[in-house]
């Protein structure tokens, strides 16, 4: 069996990482595509990788695994949609767009949804295996503990927690623009809390700037460039956030959150509309810490596996798929979708 291991932005680095070693230990072949734009800071060059796209017509795949919204339609494999997030309300995270043929799901909440989108479009399947970015919370919780203790020394020996604020970078959701003021702030009053920034990829440029001016001007704010985020997840004692997908991932560490003007129909954190609120209520979650009891909602129904075997569930079902199945035939696609693949990743050669 072929893999493919497909990155179009470099959050999907962390997501296939625990795939790739499943791969690695079952003596699997794979190939990384790896969009243009990420190869410089591409973790995996010594491996086989490419960023041609007709690399991957010649490579003859027989699963792709795709944590984008997006994949080449005419490439040979089983398209595996394994998303890039946790975030359900999220515009599009349900939306169909033909291109996959199996979804492998995080939890229940998603899967029952999938499952009726199934129903209605008849073109896909669905199994449940958990979600592989996550594997490490089931391994060791613990793996970055000394880390944290030398990050929290080198900005101030009494400090005692870290906070961090992962916003999205979505204009219309995003609290970039409203917090920064509140965080140099609370950071100023607050010498023994050390904040980190950590931003999303697509984040856009003025804020990056403005927030890396902030890091330089205020001692105990550090902003953050590595693209893996659990590191930090699990670092930090409380996330600052608004409607990020990564809300859901630190919940599932069974820590606080508090977002800002999150869209979400179920909230089971802290959420406010002012943003003058962001002192009080750090304090707040960090001493009293009031929603803990409703993060069971989320551990339950959004990733209920504990046992650091997601990325090991993903490549059975995929392999069980195949030998079921078959490899599927090419899929049927309207002229726009079609066009849009065509515009992303050029169109087939001629031989496809």
């Amino acid at each position: 069996m072929k893999f493919i291991l497909f990155c179009q932005n470099n959050y999907a680095y962390g997501i296939l990482a625990p795939i790739r070693d499943v791969l690695i230990a079952q003596k699997l072949e794979f190939i990384w595509y790896v969009d243009q734009k990420l190869k410089p800071d591409f973790p995996y060059n010594t491996e086989n990788n490419t960023s041609k796209i007709t690399d991957l017509e010649t490579y003859n795949s027989d699963i792709i695994f795709v944590p984008g919204n997006e994949v080449p339609y005419y490439l040979r494999g089983l398209k595996t949609q394994i998303f890039h997030g946790l975030a359900g309300e999220k515009k599009g995270h349900f939306r169909i767009r033909h291109y996959f043929d199996l979804y492998l799901t995080q939890g229940p909440y998603f899967t029952k949804k999938f499952r009726e989108l199934k129903n209605v479009h008849k073109n896909f399947d669905v199994i449940e295996t958990g979600w592989p970015k996550l594997d490490i919370y089931g391994k060791d919780k613990m793996a970055y503990k000394a880390r944290k203790s030398r990050l929290l020394d080198t900005y101030n020996a009494d400090a005692d927690n870290i906070l961090l604020y992962a916003p999205t970078f979505s204009p219309k959701l995003t609290s970039a623009p409203f917090l920064i003021s509140q965080l140099e702030t609370l950071a100023t009053k607050n010498k023994n809390k050390l904040i980190l920034i950590k931003f999303h990829p697509l984040m856009h440029e003025e804020w990056i700037a403005k927030y890396k001016d902030l890091a330089n001007r205020v001692a105990n704010i550090s902003f953050q460039s590595e693209k893996n985020i659990i590191p930090f997840l699990m670092m930090a004692d409380i996330l600052i956030s608004d409607t990020s997908s990564v809300i859901y991932e630190f919940l599932l560490l069974d820590k606080p959150v508090i977002t800002f003007n999150n869209i979400s129909e179920k909230i089971f954190w802290e959420n406010s509309k002012n943003f003058d609120d962001l002192e009080t209520l750090v304090q707040k979650n960090l001493t009293e810490d009031p929603y803990k009891a409703s993060r069971n909602y989320i551990k339950s129904q959004f990733h209920p596996y504990n046992d650091g075997k997601s990325a090991e569930r993903m490549v059975s079902a995929t392999l069980n798929y195949i030998t079921e199945h078959g490899v599927p035939g090419k899929r049927k696609l309207s002229i726009l979708r079609r066009l849009k693949v065509h515009s992303l990743f050029g169109k087939p050669s001629k031989n496809n």
